[in-house]
């Protein structure tokens, strides 16, 4: 499976008033490093063709970092697919390589021109199921 790996930073407006990265942002981390993931390695014609929406995320908080600090975000694709729905894990690691947040997030796939779900075929997920780090 491919593996997609991003850095990110946690800035003074992702602190929540305990001091660290509020969930709500790794949230949307968790969103932006899926759809790099899906950019870098998809088919131009399937970017064009299709996006994708959550439907489900289901996260475990193990730690956290302070503005400044970084983390390691890696995320792939374990299983192939169900009808238009694929689920993908996502793991940030600190600069010591211990696990802070842990997901795993249900993904439904949209025709862009009609807007409405699309069987994900093979070929779709073929890009992201190679033994390579992108």
């Amino acid at each position: 499976m491919s593996r997609f790996t991003r850095n990110f930073t946690a800035a003074p407006e992702h602190i929540d008033e305990l001091g660290h990265v509020n969930n709500s942002v790794w949230v949307q981390w968790i969103q932006d490093l899926a759809t790099a993931h899906w950019e870098a390695a998809a088919d131009p014609a399937h970017v064009e063709a299709y996006f994708w929406v959550v439907i489900r995320h289901e996260i475990d908080y193990r730690g956290n970092i302070a503005a400044g600090e970084s983390v390691e975000g890696t995320t792939w694709i374990p299983d192939p697919p169900k009808g238009a729905k694929s689920d993908r894990l996502v793991e940030f690691r600190n600069a010591d390589g211990k696990l802070l947040v842990a997901a795993r997030t249900t993904w439904a796939m949209l025709e862009r021109a009609s807007q409405r779900l699309a069987r994900v075929r093979p070929e779709v997920l073929t890009p992201f199921q190679t033994n390579e780090t992108i």
